[in-house]
């Protein structure tokens, strides 16, 4: 009875925005409570309580790309692609270049509009949304771009303000204090604050992009190529933020929830560290027209192991076959 009480009363006082949307129905909660009950006569049942709530909240879905096509005139770049990614999960989508990889990363966030199927973040169909209130579902992501798109014109702490100036109502103090803590986040001194993207490395750049789409505290984060052009050790430092960022707990819509990530990379190194799931797309134009484009999707730790020639040939760097197909398209 106590644990009831105390159930009751933790819907009426959570600070999670909406307790009615928490996942777990009457059965589950009966069952834990039952649980509880037998195990724990005191307030650490409530607790245990808390944990099934947040687990399973945790293993809800955040984003479901819904057989997604994409046709750019005659061409088709991606083919009735299904994908759901789980709250807290970080997915890798790897893939020979020129097989959609980018343009279904910016379909993620509407910059681009699939020819047809949708895009569904957290419960709402992107396409169902207004402008203003796809502007609003927007700071919930983060994007780290392939070249890290600074402003050139801005310093370094006006490249990563722009959003919460954008955004908020914070105080300039409020976001110059936010600014120096995520540049210290990504491994970046008081010193870059007033230079300009111009006068930093490559990799002290793509640091900053990072910064700069933390700043909303986003759910989701999406990585375009983010170790291309950096050598071996800045690879490892930008897979190690990626790591440490989707171990970042954030308030979420209706509960606190680990960031959520997807990651497009030719870096199969990067790929097996970071992600918990693979998926590889495969180039439309090599495939039969009943044939998937989706050609793996499982766990990162196992994609050595799949019998596909053509996932085994990727992911080892082997041309195989290849040469010669590309002498016969070639060929006049």
């Amino acid at each position: 009875m106590l644990l009831r009480y105390q159930i009751s009363s933790f819907r009426q006082v959570s600070v999670w925005d909406k307790p009615t949307a928490l996942p777990l129905n009457q059965t589950k909660i009966s069952c834990i409570i039952e649980k509880c009950n037998n195990e724990i006569q005191t307030t650490h049942s409530l607790s245990l309580l808390l944990w099934h709530m947040y687990v399973e909240r945790e293993q809800s879905v955040i984003l479901e790309i819904d057989r997604l096509t994409m046709r750019f005139k005659n061409v088709t770049v991606l083919r009735d692609i299904s994908i759901q990614l789980q709250r807290g999960e970080t997915l890798a989508i790897i893939g020979e270049s020129g097989c959609g990889k980018t343009v279904l990363l910016k379909t993620l966030i509407g910059l681009l509009w699939p020819t047809s199927g949708r895009i569904v973040f957290d419960g709402k169909p992107l396409a169902d949304l207004s402008q203003a209130e796809l502007s609003q579902q927007r700071t919930r992501y983060g994007f780290v771009f392939q070249q890290a798109a600074l402003f050139d014109s801005m310093s370094i702490a006006e490249n990563v303000a722009f959003p919460l100036r954008q955004h908020t109502n914070r105080s300039e103090d409020e976001i110059m204090e936010t600014v120096v803590r995520l540049l210290a986040e990504v491994g970046l001194p008081d010193l870059v604050l007033h230079k300009k993207p111009a006068e930093l490395s490559g990799g002290m750049r793509k640091r900053v992009g990072f910064a700069r789409a933390l700043a909303m505290e986003p759910e989701l984060m999406l990585y375009d190529e983010p170790t291309t052009g950096l050598d071996p050790i800045m690879s490892d430092v930008i897979n190690e933020l990626i790591v440490n960022t989707r171990n970042r707990l954030v308030a979420g819509r209706n509960a606190p929830c680990h960031v959520s990530g997807i990651m497009v990379t030719h870096d199969m190194k990067s790929a097996k560290k970071v992600a918990d799931r693979i998926i590889m797309l495969y180039p439309i134009s090599r495939l039969r027209p009943d044939e998937p484009q989706i050609v793996y999707e499982g766990p990162a730790d196992e994609i050595d192991f799949t019998p596909d020639s053509r996932v085994t040939q990727f992911i080892h760097g082997e041309a195989g076959e290849r040469l010669m197909e590309m002498c016969r398209t070639d060929s006049p």
